[in-house]
């Protein structure tokens, strides 16, 4: 920038970087572009893995597209747009974190064409806004409803395939789709309320569902029963002990029998807690915090069960499980606070002894239990059941599914290139380059498979034939190659999760495209080690 006399102006701080126009444009799209690419290969059934390692030495392994995401430490600031695209995903659906990303990156990809043929970017941004209401629209057309356990468990199923867990995808699907129905409240499912307890040992196999709760800790008193039938429990949040005071107290005792009476008095007052708790006809005691050891003398030798320093969140699971109320303090408990349960039992898994909480009436909170052999195993398959958890839910709430593997975008593009002749202006150019990126998926899923894509795309393409009602459902079958019935196969996804990857892809991709001008201040120097130069003789 130059003044009158020809002057160089100087607005921005010395050291900051600024690019404009199509330069900056077309850095963001490479970027956001990288971010898409780190994570196209782990999309379907066939995609690989990642293994990421952390500044301190943790391995995460995943398939999970926004555990990836998350991990990864993301610098440019269009790679972090892209990135949050696949946590707004995860937290409105629980899947479809890759597809969204990967749809973002290859919406950007189609537009450079059309940037390099001076179509402005506001006629792009209104050509991807117009398709995007317009697949919308088209995907609600070709949902179908989900209305049985039987689609629930295929919903369940699809979210789990290509995920860590083996062959156990049958099993975990049934245990998914319980679990969802057992916590649905007026068509609502509150995914929170499904606990996931991991235990290292066994195989996956081994995993169950829980009518319950399973608490990760033992005992307080190994005089304790282990088994109690028809469970009364009493639940607290403040610590069974004598209370500290609130400042520095100091108490003289002159007197030795003064002192007796003294700490009799204390055991009183504990004692009292004890016959209080079993007055009211307690037979089991959960505590946030500490107990006493004479507590925990006294409860075993009423042959009261008794665990404690619980978490919050572990108390209100038992709650809501159990019918009781989280009490604050010992002598205001009454027989109404009390939850109720078929049985609870004290078993040792592995080396840890855990509560197992059963047999309560409608429980609003239930546990699956995972097992597995190794911790990385373990986490991922947690990572798999929180997405099929996720899905089911949304499915039992919207009540309608889409066909997966690639039909619904094979259908989206083929329609959507109707729509574009049908709108004319420049805009028809990006809502045809909307259509030809919905081709992203399959080509993808395709690719990921060993598959050759041109193949599979042509395929899928003649197979959506207007003439053949089930066109629209035809997906991509990953063992042949072949355009497949996706609904007869099975293979159905919930329509949130693909409504949700269009269009936060589509408005992640618009606010990309409009920024022409970025303007970044250099960053600050790493601040030097302390100690000045080492003292270096003569400084």
């Amino acid at each position: 920038m130059y003044g009158s006399g020809n002057q160089p102006v100087i607005v921005l701080k010395e050291g900051t970087e600024r690019s404009k126009d199509k330069e900056a444009q077309f850095n963001n799209i490479a970027a956001a572009k990288a971010v898409a690419d780190a994570v196209r290969s782990t999309l379907g059934p066939k995609g690989m893995d990642k293994m990421l390692v952390n500044t301190i030495g943790d391995v995460v392994i995943t398939n999970d597209g926004v555990t990836i995401l998350k991990e990864i430490d993301v610098q440019h600031p269009a790679a972090k747009m892209v990135v949050e695209v696949a946590k707004t995903q995860d937290t409105e659906c629980g899947d479809g974190t890759t597809s969204s990303v990967v749809i973002a990156g290859e919406l950007l990809k189609q537009s450079e064409e059309l940037i390099n043929s001076n179509v402005h970017p506001t006629v792009i941004t209104n050509g991807f806004k117009m398709a995007s209401e317009k697949a919308v629209e088209i995907l609600n057309e070709i949902a179908v409803p989900a209305n049985d356990d039987k689609i629930l468990k295929q919903v369940a199923a699809t979210a789990l395939t290509g995920k860590s867990v083996g062959e156990e995808e049958d099993m975990l699907a049934d245990i998914v789709v319980k679990a969802c129905k057992s916590v649905e409240d007026a068509g609502k499912v509150d995914t929170k309320n499904i606990r996931i307890q991991k235990k290292v040992g066994g195989v996956i196999g081994d995993s169950y569902l829980i009518e319950g709760v399973v608490i990760d800790k033992e005992k307080v008193h190994s005089r304790m029963p282990d088994h109690v039938e028809n469970a009364k429990i009493a639940l607290f949040s403040c610590a069974l002990e004598v209370k500290k005071t609130e400042f520095d107290a100091q108490i003289q005792i002159s007197d030795p029998t003064s002192m007796a009476s003294f700490l009799a008095e204390e055991e009183n007052s504990l004692k009292a807690m004890v016959e209080h708790i079993k007055s009211v006809g307690a037979n089991v005691v959960f505590c946030q915090k500490g107990v006493d050891e004479l507590v925990q003398h006294y409860l075993a030798k009423n042959g009261i069960l008794g665990y404690r320093r619980l978490k919050q969140s572990d108390l209100e699971a038992i709650a809501k499980a159990t019918g009781g109320n989280i009490v604050g303090n010992v002598q205001e408990l009454t027989a109404e606070d009390l939850g109720v349960a078929g049985a609870i039992d004290e078993k040792q898994v592995g080396e840890d002894g855990m509560a197992f909480i059963t047999g309560c009436k409608n429980p609003k909170a239930i546990t699956i239990f995972t097992r597995g052999g190794t911790e990385h195993v373990l986490e991922e398959v947690e990572r798999a059941l929180v997405d099929a958890i996720r899905v089911v839910g949304v499915a039992i709430e919207d009540g309608k599914v889409v066909a997966g593997a690639g039909a619904p975008e094979i259908e989206l593009e083929l329609r959507l290139n109707d729509f574009a002749a049908s709108v004319g202006g420049r805009e028809q150019l990006a809502i045809e380059k909307f259509a030809k990126a919905m081709e992203i998926i399959p080509w993808t899923l395709a690719e990921n498979a060993g598959i050759d894509p041109i193949d599979s795309i042509i395929k899928l393409k003649n197979a959506h034939d207007k003439s053949n009602p089930n066109g629209k459902y035809m997906g991509l079958c990953l063992e042949n190659g072949e355009a497949v019935d996706m609904l007869a196969q099975n293979v159905v996804e919930p329509l949130r999760v693909k409504v949700q990857a269009i269009n936060s892809a589509e408005e992640v991709a618009n606010m990309i495209l409009r920024i022409d001008d970025v303007i970044a201040s250099r960053r600050a120097p790493p601040a030097p080690p302390q100690g000045g130069m080492g003292g270096m003789p003569g400084m």
